[in-house]
């Protein structure tokens, strides 16, 4: 017996593309991480990391640190409106 699926939504609802801008900061932060492990990666081959790739890791990891914790601090605190 074939179980009927509920039906797909093709378009994402509002609240979707407001929780989705909500967490861009978080989403940009973290491909920044992922591009600068690549790069580390990618080093490997070319005579190891540099200090420069070492260091744009570190900068790359405090930023989804700091959007995590600002993403969390909203979710319990609120939106914030401008008087």
């Amino acid at each position: 017996m074939r179980k009927q699926l509920a039906p797909v939504t093709t378009e994402p609802t509002p609240a979707d593309l407001a929780a989705i801008e909500a967490e861009w900061p978080l989403i940009a932060a973290e491909m920044d991480a992922l591009d600068a492990e690549i790069t580390l990666l990618n080093a490997i081959d070319q005579g190891g990391p540099t200090a420069l790739d070492w260091r744009r890791l570190r900068r790359a990891e405090a930023r989804v640190t700091r959007a995590a914790a600002d993403l969390a601090d909203h979710a319990r605190t609120g939106p914030h409106r401008a008087a």
